[in-house]
């Protein structure tokens, strides 16, 4: 099933809060997200150019001063990244005259955002866009089957157009290793690097370990930190912090490690149907992947940081997310299970004793129906 309107994206409110304040909107994302049709809705009358075209950036390139004098009052600029001089002429532009307005898009988060702290800090308004979030799509979310939602990811490539999933992303992903791999780092041996990339997914929800993965893979410790870099500049992966708190106990230190679309995540560890999932030995680390990016796209959605961490004693006891803000802590753990059981409840309940006032919430996460007040279907996050 394809749906064929524009569907609201949730983050529009706070770019619509931050616009009055700022000149400079950024918005930055993975490749495919909506990025683009986002801003064609959302900032109507503007001018619009796309600096992934070879030919036009060419032409920008030449006189870049130029091109900022002309482009118009309202102007976007997708894949604001590959011309990073341009970043100093929209500086001036928006310093000398208080009509003009910009629009970057990137879907490279370094490159851009690297060039916004130096030459746009305190111009511009910063927000993250991720694939759609489930309380963006209303029912069709609702009476989409679990695996079946795991399966094919969130991209609007795979719900809008209705791309079959496997098809849509051996196309992302070739591209993005062919194309944007070779734009951030020049690797030589790609075979190497999509070894790594298919352990890092088999690792999915556990701490990300360079020197034994970097044994398998046959790379040096350096170099595996430097491609999980790569992951997470281009928007595949991304590392969840554990949490520090001032109790004496032994915690762990290393981050573990997410994908920012459980389609793309299944599309790597090779699963293709609904019936592979179910019996998959991942199946559990998947449903916990897509539950954390949810919260994830809620906080970002809300013009806000990443405020997620997980609790782990090095004696194997943990929490799967710890979600900090200024009233205290909530707790989330995750279980698969569309049936509860009081035993979800163990190790959320010891941090509850161990942190008293700071937890404000503490609710497990599961696939069931009946929700009792500490439990909450996977669909009603957040």
């Amino acid at each position: 099933m394809a749906l064929h309107e524009y569907i609201h994206r949730k983050i529009s409110k706070s770019i619509d809060e931050a616009k009055p304040y700022y000149q400079v909107i950024v918005i930055t994302g993975p490749r495919q997200v909506g990025k683009t049709t986002l801003c064609r809705h959302h900032f109507e009358g503007y001018n619009y150019y796309n600096l992934e075209d070879a030919s036009f950036r060419e032409i920008v390139s030449v006189d870049p001063k130029r091109f900022i004098a002309e482009c118009g009052e309202k102007t976007i600029i997708d894949e604001a990244q590959h011309l990073p001089e341009l970043f100093s002429y929209i500086q001036l532009a928006v310093d000398n005259d208080s009509s003009r307005h910009f629009v970057l898009t990137g879907s490279s988060n370094i490159s851009l955002l690297e060039n916004v702290t130096q030459s746009l800090a305190g111009r511009a308004a910063l927000f993250t866009l991720l694939p759609f979030a489930l309380d963006e799509l209303g029912d069709y979310g609702d009476k989409t089957g679990t695996d079946t939602m795991l399966l094919r990811g969130m991209y609007p490539g795979v719900i809008v157009k209705g791309t079959p999933h496997e098809l849509f992303f051996r196309n992302y992903y070739t591209t993005y290793v062919e194309r944007d791999v070779r734009q951030i780092k020049s690797i030589e041996n790609l075979a190497a690097f999509q070894t790594f990339v298919k352990l890092v997914a088999g690792r999915v929800g556990s701490e990300f370990n360079a020197s034994a993965i970097s044994a398998e893979v046959g790379i040096s410790s350096p170099t595996a930190k430097a491609w999980l870099g790569i992951l997470q500049t281009s928007y595949i992966a991304f590392q969840m912090q554990p949490y520090y708190a001032n109790i004496n106990k032994r915690l762990a230190k290393m981050p573990k490690i997410y994908f920012y679309d459980t389609g793309l995540l299944c599309f790597l560890l090779g699963i293709t149907t609904d019936e592979e999932l179910a019996t998959h030995p991942l199946r559990g680390s998947i449903f916990e992947n897509f539950a954390v990016v949810e919260l994830l796209k809620a906080r970002f959605n809300d013009g806000k940081d990443n405020n997620l961490y997980f609790y782990r004693e090095n004696s194997g006891r943990e929490v799967d997310i710890i979600q900090t803000s200024g009233v205290g802590l909530n707790l989330f753990e995750i279980k698969s299970s569309m049936t509860f059981n009081r035993d979800f409840m163990r190790n959320i309940n010891y941090l509850k004793e161990l942190f008293g006032d700071k937890v404000k919430s503490a609710r497990v996460v599961y696939d069931g129906e009946s929700v009792p007040p500490t439990v909450i279907n996977i669909r009603r996050l957040p």
